[in-house]
């Protein structure tokens, strides 16, 4: 009965937003039956079909007829690679590391440079921007640079606890951005604030096959989708990962180090090993998610991974839930639905009142013209004061998060 209900709602809402395709509150009642599958008593089978046949059809669809759609359901798809590997060294291992953002823009760099015209500063030849048949293969580097980088800033830390190590990880990415800020004399390695442009994006290998059934599309018609169904894969991969760990020997010795490290020490786990793998896997999820976003964006800058982004995927992982992978999961879509939905969302509809001379009347107060309303007023610009209260609200409330793990929900 309770599938059968959460089925109606899916159909509805959808239907809501191919009859409304403009409207945000459609979609964000599409996006809000993710909720439901969290909480709504069905089989796990009925969960996963309704989950697939929502990201695998239903999106696709609304997504061809609102563009919109699909940059956000890309967007929340990037930030959820982000919170999945900031979760494994925060939720598992226990390690509060506030520098995550460096990884994420390694990783971004790594394809950035020998992608686009600006390996040629350094390297003669002229042999770039690399085809974009080299993407996937820097894919697939970048996890082995971001395992290396996130090892290396284990090493000098693993003495460190908790503000010690949230203050050396903290300059660790303050270090990576200088470093990119300021690497472009007296070699030009990274073109310094003014960025990297153009990034050349993957291959779409399969556009003779859709031009051998007679379907033309156009490759700016092609590449949301393309970005979106390639998203979608990286995250795949990236629970599949995460939740094979989390049941090994592997996983268990992280939560053994997270809840006492004395006593996993003492028990015989290698503390020392076990920290640097945690470090390492969580590193290589943000590297390969930082060539993802370069290809999307074709074109980065320091500015792109600045502190607040790290402080951002940290909220993120305390809003769904540290230690829990649905709660990860959870709280990435949350946070990046207000800040791109409903906060903007809010400050178009508040700027179309104001511009329309409309005149608010409150009880006691009188009438008041929107059309003096100060811009400081929009909420768009009290983003991370939202954030913020969001959090102290989690922290007095419901500390263990939005979806606690299951060690949590036992007690």
């Amino acid at each position: 009965m309770a599938a059968f209900g959460l089925l109606t709602y899916i159909a509805a809402s959808c239907w809501l937003a191919f009859i409304f395709p403009q409207s945000v509150l459609a979609f964000l009642l599409v996006e809000a039956s993710f909720l439901l599958l969290c909480y709504v008593p069905a089989p796990p089978k009925v969960k996963l079909f309704l989950g697939a046949l929502v990201l695998l059809v239903l999106l696709p669809s609304l997504g061809a007829i609102n563009g919109y759609y699909l940059e956000i359901a890309i967007q929340i798809g990037i930030y959820v690679a982000l919170a999945l590997g900031l979760n494994i060294v925060v939720g598992f291992v226990g390690l509060l590391n506030l520098g995550f953002v460096a990884f994420f823009a390694i990783g971004a760099y790594l394809w950035a440079i020998f992608g686009s015209p600006q390996a040629n500063e350094f390297i003669a030849g002229g042999f770039f921007p690399l085809s974009p048949n080299w993407f996937f293969p820097f894919l697939l580097l970048s996890i082995a640079v971001g395992a290396l980088t996130g090892a290396l800033l284990g090493l000098p830390v693993l003495r460190l606890r908790g503000d010690y190590l949230a203050i050396v990880t903290l300059g660790f990415a303050e270090v990576v951005r200088a470093v990119f800020n300021n690497l472009d004399k007296p070699i030009n390695f990274t073109n310094g604030p003014k960025g990297i442009s153009p990034i050349t994006k993957p291959p779409l290998f399969f556009k003779p096959w859709l031009e051998f059934f007679g379907w033309e599309f156009s490759d700016a018609t092609l590449y949301p989708m393309y970005f979106y169904f390639l998203v979608l894969l990286v995250v795949f991969m990236i629970i599949i990962v995460t939740r094979r760990l989390e049941d090994s020997r592997i996983g268990r010795a992280w939560k053994a180090i997270r809840e006492d490290e004395m006593a996993a020490a003492a028990m015989g786990v290698p503390v020392v090993r076990m920290k640097l793998l945690g470090f390492a896997v969580g590193a290589s999820f943000a590297s390969a998610v930082g060539v993802l976003f370069a290809a999307k964006q074709v074109f980065i800058n320091p500015e792109s991974f600045t502190f607040m982004e790290s402080i951002g995927v940290l909220a993120m992982v305390i809003l769904g839930g540290m230690g829990s992978i649905p709660g990860a999961i959870l709280g990435a879509a949350g946070v990046t639905i207000l800040n791109l939905q409903l906060l903007k969302g809010l400050s178009l509809w508040l700027n179309g009142l104001r511009q329309s001379g409309t005149i608010l009347t409150l009880p006691l107060l009188g009438s008041y013209p929107l059309s003096e309303l100060p811009v400081q007023f929009e909420p768009a610009k009290y983003e991370r004061m939202i954030f913020g209260l969001i959090l102290i609200l989690m922290m007095i409330f419901r500390p263990q998060g939005i979806l606690p793990p299951r060690r949590d929900q036992k007690r």
